[in-house]
């Protein structure tokens, strides 16, 4: 019997403990964190749904009324890659690979949730990348998609994709085209024409070195031409024995054993006799 009366709980203490787990409750309810590059989106339940006049809570610890809700979204940038199966200009199927790097329109993350949800991806993104890169390829020859025309391509896909979405909540920050696959029999004919032409390329500038080449020496056999011919024009006799005078002075002023009989030479130039 003593020890039943050891047993019972004092008078009082179920209703604080009744209080204590509803308070628990209530503060569990009551707050919420956010991770790093998440945001939150709130919902009102007595007052208006979704809030869309106000930024949405950011990373970090936040105090919301039990009867509301918060919903997550991540704001960093994320990616999509879809493989698509898109027409040609002349209509042959090409099989093309596409990644887009997108992530929500953060100041407007309470609208998006309120007409797109939380789904935004397939019912705003896939179905705009698909219908912009379709539009994009059907202008354009496979021989152009698969070489010269990719880069212009792939921002053709970005500017497309970028008019359906940007009034959409959706950022878009770019669009990359990582393969084109075609029919191998195109594919083919395409590597063997590329090949023709870049042998014929290279037969051209071969032709236009050589034409350069060629070029090059007749105008250097023309100068030559030309300075031998100007040359020969200005040595008169009088400068050639003018000429011989000099060179016989500076010989006079070596110490070699030579006499120089001044006039006897041909056209009257100094006779230099040596040792020799």
């Amino acid at each position: 019997m003593a020890q039943n009366q050891q047993l019972q709980l004092p008078k009082g203490i179920l209703p604080l403990i009744f209080l204590g787990i509803l308070a628990v409750i209530f503060i569990s309810k009551s707050t919420v964190t956010l991770g790093a590059g998440e945001a939150g989106v709130l919902w009102k339940r007595f007052d208006g749904g979704v809030v869309t006049d106000k930024a949405p809570l950011g990373e970090g610890f936040h105090f919301v009324a039990p009867w509301n809700e918060v919903i997550v979204y991540e704001t960093r940038q994320q990616e999509l890659t879809e493989k698509m199966k898109v027409l040609s200009s002349n209509g042959l199927d090409i099989q093309l690979e596409a990644t887009a790097w997108y992530q929500p329109d953060y100041e407007n993350l309470g609208m998006l949730h309120q007409t797109k949800g939380e789904n935004y991806l397939d019912r705003v993104l896939k179905p705009a990348i698909r219908s912009a890169t379709r539009s994009v390829v059907g202008r354009y020859t496979p021989e152009q998609i698969y070489s010269s025309k990719r880069d212009a391509i792939q921002k053709e896909i970005f500017d497309e994709t970028k008019k359906i979405t940007d009034d959409q909540y959706v950022q878009l920050n770019e669009v990359l085209v990582r393969d084109v696959t075609l029919p191998t029999a195109i594919k083919d004919a395409i590597e063997r024409k590329l090949g023709q032409e870049q042998e014929s390329l290279e037969y051209v500038f071969r032709l236009e070195k050589a034409e350069k080449e060629a070029e090059k020496q007749r105008i250097e056999a023309q100068g030559k031409a030309d300075a031998n011919r100007i040359l020969s024009a200005s040595l008169t006799d009088m400068i050639l024995k003018d000429k011989g005078i000099e060179a016989t002075l500076r010989l006079s002023e070596s110490p070699n054993s030579k006499v120089i009989v001044v006039g006897s030479g041909d056209s009257g130039l100094p006779l230099i006799l040596g040792n020799n």
